[in-house]
């Protein structure tokens, strides 16, 4: 199977937020960018040199910077506040709930270093609890893509989409294995292998780890269908049903707490609609620590061997 995915070099994905963001400054005058003093960290630097008058360094003030993006929004102007994840939710959530969540004002909150692998930086800036409080807004819509193309790819898609939207993207360098030109479609999960054995639902960096599960799980012999859910929010809840009803279990990785997150929404979904086994490749209920992104991924047990262990587990509850 991981022949069919041709890794056209380790990218992060925060670089493909900031080409996504310069194509549309290019192509949209009423795009315009926010940051809160970390424009190198994500990759708005291009943006910022090419259009500054689009450009607002809001400095280490990121309550100011969402209302300052609401306002703007509510001028015509479609913002993209950037920031790192922990602080795009957690310390600004009164602010996004009342200003943007509960007013629908058309910002795109862009989220880099989201998840354990922000790395050295620990546990007070690593956030594996922000897909659980985004989701959690009423009108939000929740992205989390799995390498540098998609993330342009989906880039380029929310300023098209009218609404709120949160956009999660990290610091490491990934597979980039997505076609340059593939479609983003937001709320439309990518059907990446067609199998009969176990669905495998993947989501954000755990895409690749995902693949290279399947491709040991298939050289033993059990056929695997291998989901991408690029949009947490609104959910492809037909894709999630179809694949569950055909494969009868189900497992799913994301970097992420399992409280709130992916998981525990698909085995949601699978509980009202086709009871289905599910077992769930994500954080337990527990803080991250200081450590290089492979390191923490091992620790937290975010790789290929987990899932690979979850798919032989489930498949035995059928």
């Amino acid at each position: 199977m991981k022949e069919k995915f041709k890794n056209s070099g380790n990218k992060d994905t925060r670089s493909g937020f900031g080409a996504g963001l310069l194509e549309l400054g290019k192509k949209n005058e009423n795009v315009v960018a926010l940051c809160a003093d970390l424009t190198g960290s994500l990759k708005m630097n291009a943006f910022e040199k090419e259009f500054p008058e689009r450009f607002i360094q809001c400095g280490i003030a990121e309550a100011n910077m969402m209302c300052t993006a609401a306002g703007m929004a509510l001028s015509g102007k479609i913002p993209f506040a950037g920031t790192f994840a922990e602080f795009a939710t957690g310390r600004v959530y009164d602010q996004v709930r009342q200003s943007i969540a509960y007013s629908e004002t058309n910002v795109k909150i862009c989220a880099s270093h989201a998840g354990i692998t922000l790395g050295e930086d620990g546990a007070t800036h690593q956030t594996m609890e922000d897909i659980s409080l985004m989701r959690g807004l009423p009108n939000f819509t929740v992205i989390n893509p799995c390498d540098y193309n998609q993330t342009k790819a989906a880039t380029i898609a929310i300023a098209e989409h009218e609404g709120p939207v949160y956009l999660r993207f990290g610091r490491p360098s990934v597979p980039n294995f997505t076609k340059e030109d593939a479609p983003f479609e937001i709320g439309k999960a990518v059907t990446l292998s067609q199998g009969k054995d176990v669905t495998i639902f993947a989501t954000g960096h755990m895409v690749w780890e995902a693949i290279e599960a399947a491709d040991s799980l298939e050289k033993e012999g059990i056929s695997v269908e291998l989901i991408n859910i690029h949009t947490i929010k609104p959910l492809d809840v037909k894709a999630v049903i179809e694949s569950a009803a055909k494969t009868k279990a189900v497992v799913t990785a994301e970097e992420h707490l399992i409280a709130g997150g992916m998981g525990e929404l698909i085995a949601g979904v699978l509980a009202r609609e086709v009871p289905t086994p599910v077992e769930i490749v994500a954080v337990d209920d527990i803080f991250g620590q200081s450590g290089t992104p492979a390191q923490l991924m091992e620790e937290y047990k975010l790789n290929s061997a987990t899932i690979i262990e979850a798919a032989k587990k489930v498949i035995k509850r059928k």
